[in-house]
């Protein structure tokens, strides 16, 4: 999934990125409302789940709530906040946020608030993640490739995070092509500014880890459009 963070707090916000980094998510940070908006009026559609501070420079995460509400933008959004009284979630609520945390708490209700709203969103929802012999393996991080004899065990091939993440991304989309400015616009955070061709870079690395363990490589590159999961 790729997350909306917003979050004035530079301590808190740096923590909250490097955690969900850690859990595959893809990560857009930004420190006001006003560049939250931004975001979400030109690109809403790539995000998953947003996350918004309360209490921001410039829009509110109220203020935030309500303009995607009334834009009839259907986007998740957990609210983080200090203010803890009764009063302070029944408003964030009322102006659509689907979750509410009070500060301080610790990174993993974080993580298993962002679990329940992907369960209660159908949007959000994984698809099959086995396309043919391929299946990925998110426990530990690696593709597994089934093998011909059906007593033997699939076959385990360790995956980066980039990797698994853009094996992922073109799993949930096989058969259809996907640019690679796509791709990198979808896999790669806003501030990380990749070169032009990393996403090319990244196949290449892939395609040769996936020779070296034996296995053909399911990614086809389609020239001047961009690249398919091939189910055939």
């Amino acid at each position: 999934m790729r997350i909306l963070l917003v979050e004035d707090e530079i301590d808190l916000g740096t923590a909250i990125k490097q955690v969900l980094v850690c859990e595959k998510y893809v990560v857009d940070w930004v420190t006001d409302g006003a560049q939250a908006w931004y975001y979400l009026e030109n690109q809403w559609t790539d995000y998953s789940v947003a996350i918004f501070d309360l209490l921001l420079p410039k829009l509110s995460g109220l203020e935030l709530c309500q303009k995607l509400r009334s834009h009839q933008n259907p986007l998740p959004v957990l609210m983080l906040t200090a203010l803890g009284q009764p009063e302070n979630r029944i408003a964030g609520l009322d102006a659509g946020a689907d979750d509410y945390l009070v500060k301080p708490f610790v990174m993993e209700e974080l993580l298993a608030r962002l679990r329940a709203l992907q369960r209660r969103s159908p949007q959000l929802q994984p698809q099959a993640l086995t396309v043919g012999k391929f299946s990925l393996d998110y426990a530990n991080n690696a593709l597994l490739v089934a093998t011909d004899a059906q007593e033997h065990l699939p076959q385990a091939i360790p995956l980066t995070t980039k990797e698994f993440q853009i094996l992922t991304y073109l799993m949930q989309n096989c058969d259809r092509i996907i640019s690679g400015s796509k791709i990198r616009n979808q896999l790669w955070d806003l501030d990380e500014e990749p070169v032009s061709n990393v996403v090319a870079a990244q196949m290449r690395l892939l395609r040769r880890k996936l020779a070296n363990y034996g296995c053909d490589c399911p990614i086809e590159t389609i020239p001047s459009q961009g690249y398919r999961f091939n189910t055939h």
